[in-house]
């Protein structure tokens, strides 16, 4: 009796019905260790952490002289100030700046004198061309999160963070078995009869392309035997099995037969042209895909059949268009002389696609491992306003900007965490932070530029936090404050105490270093309180005009020795073993717009502050105070 099909199923529910079976069987990724140097096109299995800051010296960022800053105070073009050999010390980029030294003035600025003094007719201020300890990466900080693609830019970051080795998903292996008596190996001379057998070479591209690792075998001829062997022994050896031809009802397509004693079927036949005799079924964990033997048909049902599959090992989706318009959301400069390629984030954002510039230091690897797309400013523009609309070359995928929940505003690194715990909910979905101090973040939601803001805000008259600027920047209201955490602020000291500070008056000692938030955060906010409270004058501190962008960044700088104090959250000092002196425990929520509020990305980021995972992950880092973390503390 002539074989029949057993099912024509239409293609989603043969897609539905197959990729359930296989997550139900346990179709999953394993685990293995790599070296970093050859983890490029892998994806990470877990999040990876810095183990070191990068860089971890004070660094020279331009060829020249460094010396102590106030050495060269008064110079003018008029009245130029003259160094001894011994007020300066020669150094090339990416040199140690010599101790007792803050500042690197460029060699195309110094006047070199014959007997090796140099003649100076400009200042030089505290820090300039100086790279601080943790500008690119700070020790302890996240790199990548669970499941994400390790770029060469990452491969860079991790090697610089002193990570050398990384946990990564195991690749699928998927075994391709050619079979038919016509089927010959290519050749520059076929007798009639013969057909090249190609489509196994076709199928390994598209395979490794998405991330597995094809494995053929030799052709097998049209036996029902030594179809059922070959089957058998790549499913011994491979995660996913290709029966390729042989898969319809003619007189030698014995695919079927051969598959159904090996496993169990899911459908035979799919409503789709080309590619209707396809094959899906299983073995336990292990997937069997008869794939028709014209190559159009199998290149049809693995791209609709197999790469979902392959998505679900490695958590992944989707191909990338490659250029979208966006808006925005801070100005950029760029000289005339040069074509400029600036790293942005991007999100879409009520409607808009929103592209966030990234650090644009050439030292600034990880930037362009965190990059989303490229803004290119042609030779001769000067740069673009905030809220121009410009075109960005796209580094992922288009369709993730829509299931991207893009936070501007305060640091904390509770933020990499909880876009850990959302990437790992649910892989299509992704975070992308931006720090720039809770001003910042409450201007972002107010032009509507970000979904949330992370703000920590001190109203002086009544000690309260963030409701009073909500009021004054909202005052039709429209948004939401979600209780996040309670988290403790204090003086970050180096381990030991050695300079004995036990208040905020012992900061302007002579010959104390402080190393400060950027203006518009809240803990700059809360330390100018403080000092105004108690009567100390900020000019007093030495390095109150130094900033920092994140805590993590101004603990390093403490770890490292290049400042003796610097105000921060508990779970930074905690990380990098510095002393702490508690100064407050304060309110770090989260301010989230209407328009935002009930999207399927804010109620997933609710659930997981919610969560005993978040609840955990803070334990860990310490220094937080969780009582009611992802509900509404009042409307607006």
């Amino acid at each position: 009796m002539a074989f029949e099909y057993l099912t024509t199923m239409p293609i989603e529910k043969a897609k539905e019905s197959f990729l359930e079976t296989m997550r139900r069987e346990g179709f999953s990724a394993g685990s293995e260790t790599v070296p970093v140097a050859e983890a490029c096109g892998r994806k990470t299995a877990r999040a990876v952490y810095a183990h070191i800051s990068a860089p971890h010296y004070l660094a020279s960022a331009m060829d020249g002289i460094a010396l102590k800053s106030s050495l060269s105070f008064g110079a003018t073009e008029t009245t130029p100030v003259l160094l001894d050999p011994k007020d300066y010390t020669i150094v090339d980029t990416g040199d140690p700046v010599p101790d007792g030294c803050d500042a690197v003035i460029m060699v195309e600025d110094v006047i070199f004198q014959p007997d090796r003094s140099v003649k100076l007719y400009a200042p030089a201020v505290p820090w300039q061309h100086v790279r601080q300890i943790g500008e690119d990466i700070c020790a302890g900080e996240m790199i990548l999160p669970s499941f994400m693609d390790i770029t060469p830019a990452a491969v860079g970051a991790m090697l610089a963070a002193g990570v050398l080795s990384v946990d990564v998903l195991t690749r699928p292996v998927v075994g391709i078995i050619p079979t038919g008596d016509e089927i010959v190996a290519p050749a520059d001379s076929l007798k009639d009869g013969d057909i090249p057998e190609f489509n196994s070479s076709i199928f390994s591209a598209m395979l490794r392309e998405w991330g597995a690792e094809p494995r053929t075998y030799p052709i097998v001829p049209d036996k029902p035997e030594d179809i059922r062997s070959a089957l058998e022994k790549a499913l011994s050896e491979c995660d996913i099995v290709l029966l390729n031809a042989g898969s319809s009802a003619g007189r030698e397509d014995y695919s079927a037969k051969a598959i159904e004693e090996a496993g169990i079927i899911l459908c035979h036949g799919i409503a789709i042209r080309p590619g209707k005799p396809a094959i899906l079924a299983h073995r336990k964990d292990k997937a069997i895909l008869g794939v028709p033997g014209y190559p159009v048909s199998g290149i049809l049902v693995l791209s609709k059949l197999l790469k979902p599959l392959l998505e679900i090992w490695n958590h992944t989706a989707g191909e990338i268009p490659e250029r979208c318009r966006a808006v925005l959301t801070r100005s950029v400069v760029s000289g005339l002389k040069y074509q400029e390629y600036v790293r942005v984030r991007l999100g879409k954002v009520g409607g808009k696609t929103v592209a966030s510039p990234l650090g644009r230091g050439a030292g600034v690897v990880s930037s362009f491992m965190k990059a989303d797309g490229i803004l290119t400013i042609p030779q001769g523009k000067e740069g673009y306003e905030a809220g121009e609309e410009i075109e960005v070359e796209l580094l992922r995928e288009a369709r993730a900007l829509e299931h991207t929940l893009v936070v501007i505003g305060s640091h904390d690194p509770l933020l990499d965490e909880c876009a850990d715990l959302l990437h790992k909910a649910s892989p299509s979905l992704f975070m992308s932070s931006t720090h720039v101090g809770s001003m910042g973040g409450i201007m972002a939601v107010r032009r509507g530029e970000a979904h949330a803001a992370g703000i920590h805000l001190l109203n002086e008259a009544d000690g309260s936090y963030n409701t009073s600027f909500i009021r004054k920047y909202f005052p039709k209201g429209g948004v939401s404050l979600v209780e996040c955490v309670g988290r403790t602020q204090g003086l970050m000291l180096p381990s030991g105490n050695p300079l004995h500070i036990h208040s905020l008056e012992d900061l302007s000692r002579e010959g104390l270093r402080y190393v400060n938030r950027q203006k518009g955060s809240g803990t700059r906010i809360l330390i100018d309180y403080l000092c105004r409270e108690k009567g100390l004058d900020p000019a007093r501190i030495y390095g109150y005009d130094r900033e920092e962008f994140t805590h993590t960044a101004v603990a390093a700088q403490i770890a490292a020795g290049t400042a003796d104090a610097g105000m921060g959250i508990y779970s930074a000092a905690r990380l990098y073993g510095l002393d702490f002196l508690p100064v407050c425990m304060e309110q770090y929520d989260l301010l989230i717009p209407d328009s935002a509020f009930d999207s399927p990305m804010v109620r997933l980021l609710l659930e997981i502050l919610k969560s005993e995972s978040f609840r955990k992950r803070m334990e860990t880092l310490g220094g937080y105070h969780l009582e009611h973390p992802g509900t509404v503390r009042e409307r607006f």
